[in-house]
């Protein structure tokens, strides 16, 4: 036990740089206290004490903050960063490594008895702050669920999982999104010294549509040049009016892609 317990002090040195001290993660990190007390519930649970499992899962929930079914099955190395407001249901398990912040739950969507109704994560995975995962389903190795997503179905290993509904970003994908927006000037992943990558999209459709009517508008003042004779239809028209309504339609589809 205490070598579990050493182990887990110095998982969360590892992890977080607030951390000065094996001392202070002892006495001042609930999550570590949390992990503790689930190994004692988790005890109880499995050798048939089930209303002791329950009452020590409610003592270390009004100690802590973080609700663990006695049930759940946790990896070692698991880190419960801040992790006020964690539930973690029944049938949940939690792999080696993984990262769990604050207001996480780990539910299930099933009223079912015995089925199998919340989530498993892989190893290594993080589950940003906020984060739903709801539902029976495999969180892949090494994927990261983004804080305030709501995540019902799996997430591949490796991918990101962002948004509510959310929407998996696989990491080759994403990797050759980065590598293609990089061309652009601007970071696919968010705000860049100028503008965000939405912004600027939205700001290529208004400038490309008033350059439209502004092609539409010298259209019509040739047509009725044309109707009333005054000059060829080669020369209604500038050169460069064709040219430049490609040029426009090129950039525009660079900027929504």
């Amino acid at each position: 036990m205490f070598s579990r317990i050493r182990s887990d002090i110095q998982t969360i040195l590892d992890r977080d740089p607030a951390a000065r001290s094996g001392f202070e993660v002892l006495t001042c990190y609930p999550g570590l206290h949390a992990m503790v007390m689930h190994r004692w519930a988790h005890a109880c649970w499995k050798n048939g004490l089930k209303w002791l499992g329950r009452f020590i899962s409610n003592v270390s929930r009004f100690l802590t903050g973080i609700e663990i079914h006695p049930a759940a099955i946790i990896g070692n190395g698991v880190f419960f960063d801040h992790a006020m407001g964690v539930v973690v249901g029944e049938t949940a398990e939690i792999g080696d490594g993984c990262t769990i912040y604050q207001g996480v739950t780990l539910g299930g969507t099933s009223l079912y008895k015995g089925a199998k109704r919340h989530p498993t994560l892989g190893r290594n995975v993080v589950v940003g702050a906020g984060a739903k995962v709801l539902g029976g389903f495999t969180v892949g190795d090494g994927a990261k669920v983004g804080s305030n997503a709501v995540v019902t179905k799996p997430v591949p290993a490796g991918a990101t999982a962002v948004g509510n509904p959310a929407r998996i970003i696989e990491a080759k994908t994403d990797a050759v999104r980065e590598e293609v927006a990089s061309k652009m000037g601007f970071s696919a992943y968010g705000v860049t010294q100028n503008d965000d990558p939405l912004s600027q999209a939205i700001r290529g459709l208004i400038d490309y549509t008033a350059e439209q009517d502004k092609q539409i508008a010298m259209l019509w003042q040739a047509l009725e040049k044309l109707s009333n004779g005054v000059i060829n239809g080669a020369d209604c028209l500038p050169e460069d009016a064709a040219k430049n309504m490609d040029a426009d339609i090129e950039k525009l589809n660079k900027l929504i892609d």
